[in-house]
């Protein structure tokens, strides 16, 4: 479980996707004046440095972020999450990649609380420095998903849990789906963001299923591939499942998915897709 380490992947087409849509999901939240609380289980080392050599090593950030921060046809939608990847990069050279909890450090606001756990402990100790000095947050050295029962509900009643795990042992959809119940029983009108990595068609039917028959509310599922559906290379792409996604949220991401798919994509495989797996 510990062997995982996303310096490897930082800055790559599925963090592209996902920290796109993260960000769409904080600036939801920050429509309504009442603070809310962001829970972020599996949070990484916050911030990634592309020179790494592990970066350097598989140089998967090229064909993501690489490929997107520089465009200038970006949608509205994309700008602040871009705005964050250029104030990390102020000399204008693209040497450092924010990880979702530089994302939310930097779009939550003061009275807004933010919880980080990682269970990795070089990568906890490098993420409380690279968080150092934000306010109203907590870092945690423990399992994520173990965390849902510490920290939900929250006080403040709003918020966001993003569970990001690294899908790297068995049933781990098993595991994901049994998260999203707990996580949306001990939290009922609370915000629920899970990604995961496309596998084959038949496994990802059953994670559909399986999702479907805990008893949801409406929950929005979003996908983005950029390789085609027999591709075994690596991950040919990945989703997003948001239980209680934010007012407007499902009408803006049909263009922002196809403009990251096109952006990301220039041979034009895979897709970009939508669609509402619990409907209200």
């Amino acid at each position: 479980m510990l062997s995982y380490r996303h310096q490897f992947h930082a800055g790559n087409v599925a963090d592209v996707f996902k920290h796109s849509i993260l960000t769409r999901l904080l600036v939801g939240l920050a429509k309504k004046d009442k603070p809310y609380c962001y829970m972020d289980t599996h949070a990484g080392l916050g911030r990634y440095d592309l020179t790494h050599a592990w970066s350097q090593k598989t140089a998967e950030w090229r064909h993501g972020i690489g490929r997107v921060w520089a465009r200038a046809d970006a949608p509205e939608s994309l700008q602040p999450y871009l705005e964050i990847i250029r104030n990390a990069n102020p000399d204008g050279h693209l040497t450092i990649y924010p990880g979702s909890p530089w994302i939310a450090r930097h779009l939550t606001r003061p009275n807004d609380r933010q919880i980080f756990c990682e269970l990795n402990k070089e990568d906890y100790n490098t993420l409380k420095t690279n968080m150092f000095g934000a306010r109203h947050t907590a870092i945690h050295n423990q399992d994520g998903f173990q965390a849902l029962r510490a920290f939900l509900p929250p006080p403040e009643r709003r918020g966001l849990t993003f569970i990001d795990a690294a899908f790297d042992q068995s049933d781990e959809f098993g595991r994901i789906t049994r998260s999203i119940k707990e996580a949306h029983q001990r939290f009922a009108t609370g915000m629920v963001a899970v990604w995961y990595p496309l596998m084959a068609s038949s496994a990802m039917q059953a994670f559909d299923r399986s999702l479907q028959a805990i008893g949801l509310p409406k929950t929005l599922q979003l996908e983005l591939s950029v390789y085609p559906e027999d591709w075994t290379a690596h991950i040919r792409g990945s989703g997003m499942v948001i239980i209680n996604p934010p007012y407007g949220l499902a009408e803006e991401m049909p263009s922002l998915l196809d403009w990251l798919w096109r952006a990301m994509s220039p041979e034009k495989q895979g897709c970009a897709r939508h669609q509402w797996l619990v409907q209200e």
